[in-house]
């Protein structure tokens, strides 16, 4: 009798986890941020940055061609010394042209990153709320999914409307 009782209740547990059914979702993270408004606001700001950053390179960049070209046209009446000088000082400024150009492009992806981390929590906490609304277990990334079965909840639309995004 002992046995019976110690076996149900070690197996009752079990029944009632397999009862609990687990509720499936996914969702487009990319169609709906391509939506949201403050991604306009961040593809600005970024254009315009990289805009100030690009004027900043071309007019290293002529003042190099321009250091050049007046090297070319002296060479022939340089002395060896100044030769070399010359020829030390464009290259300093190429490196620092390559080295600015490495700044820019590691300041535009901290800059995005920044910018868009208000946004991807934005989208996080809606997800959660429509998920947990939906009574879903998991939420899984449409983009990512190999198939998806026809119990599978599609929640993005649901997603955007909790967005305030048509």
């Amino acid at each position: 009798m002992k046995k019976i009782i110690l076996m149900l209740a070690l197996a009752l547990p079990m029944f009632a986890f397999a009862q609990k059914a687990s509720v499936v979702a996914h969702v487009n993270t990319q169609e709906i941020m391509a939506a949201m408004p403050e991604i306009k606001t961040v593809g600005a700001t970024l254009d315009s940055l990289q805009t100030s950053y690009e004027n900043i390179l071309v007019n290293m960049q002529e003042e190099y061609s321009k250091k050049v070209t007046e090297f070319q046209q002296q060479h022939a009446t340089l002395t060896d010394g100044v030769k070399q000088y010359r020829q030390q000082e464009l290259a300093d400024m190429e490196q620092r042209i390559q080295q600015f150009y490495q700044t820019i492009q590691k300041d535009l992806q901290a800059k995005q990153a920044e910018l868009m981390q208000p946004i991807q929590l934005k989208l996080l906490e809606a997800i959660n709320k429509v998920a947990t609304a939906k009574g879903c277990t998991y939420v899984l990334e449409s983009a990512s999914l190999l198939f998806a079965a026809d119990d599978a909840i599609n929640i993005t639309a649901d997603v955007k409307v909790h967005l305030g995004i048509k």
